[in-house]
């Protein structure tokens, strides 16, 4: 990376602080599409049995409202609305992903990427680090190769998916990825029945899913030294 792509990224990273996201993270609530299928993704990992999870840029933790009662929910953000035991306001880019000296089974890093900037070796190398033994990240990453691709103004974190699959293989042996959504205009799909085929769709669609998939999820263990 050069110079002066670092320099626009850490720009771009550094305007968009608490005051902008205290605002920005409202508009989820209530669940939007994509925190809905993370959920049932989720609930499927963990299964009946109990578990504690950690949501890293969980904004205001609506992603806990759509989570069986087994699984155990904390949240980290920059910019927590409702001050609770399970929730830790913290700006990531200025200090390490952790809570406390607490593991987890299961960490969520969904529509987090774009917007670390240079960090985003740093933050896989942190969760790998706050998970337990047999560990699970589930993450997101917006497909920059979509045909109608939409770059909103605080993401700082821009590039292929193959190259954000590349380095995230250096820290986590990707068990599945497949698309989120598909989507001819990009955006989360907002009509009914497009949500309903995407919910229920966790694979790759040769030539399809390439141009047309709105992002990818990641399902992955991390790689243990030694």
């Amino acid at each position: 990376m050069n110079d002066s792509r670092a320099f626009a990224q850490e720009k771009i990273a550094g305007s968009h602080k608490r005051e902008f996201w205290i605002k920005e993270n409202q508009k989820h609530l209530p669940a939007h599409y994509r925190l809905q299928k993370c959920g049932r993704i989720i609930s499927r990992i963990a299964g009946g049995g109990q578990c504690e999870l950690l949501d890293v840029g969980c904004g205001p933790a609506t992603l806990m409202s759509v989570l069986p009662e087994n699984i155990h929910y904390f949240g980290i953000d920059i910019a927590i609305h409702d001050p609770a035991p399970n929730l830790l306001e913290s700006d990531i880019l200025e200090t390490p992903i952790m809570f406390g000296e607490k593991k987890f089974d299961i960490v969520v890093a969904q529509g987090l990427f774009e917007y670390v900037g240079v960090h985003q070796s740093e933050k896989f190398g942190e969760i790998a680090e706050v998970l337990r033994e047999n560990g699970i990240l589930v993450l997101t990453y917006t497909n920059f190769n979509h045909r109608a691709k939409q770059i909103f103004e605080a993401f700082s974190n821009v590039q292929p998916p193959g190259d954000f699959r590349k380095d995230l293989a250096r820290h986590f042996t990707i068990d599945r990825s497949f698309p989120a959504s598909h989507n001819w205009y990009g955006g989360q799909p907002s009509r009914a029945v497009v949500k309903a085929v995407n919910m229920r769709l966790n694979a790759n669609v040769p030539l399809i899913s390439p141009r047309l998939a709105v992002e990818y999820f990641f399902i992955c263990r991390p790689r243990r030294r030694g």
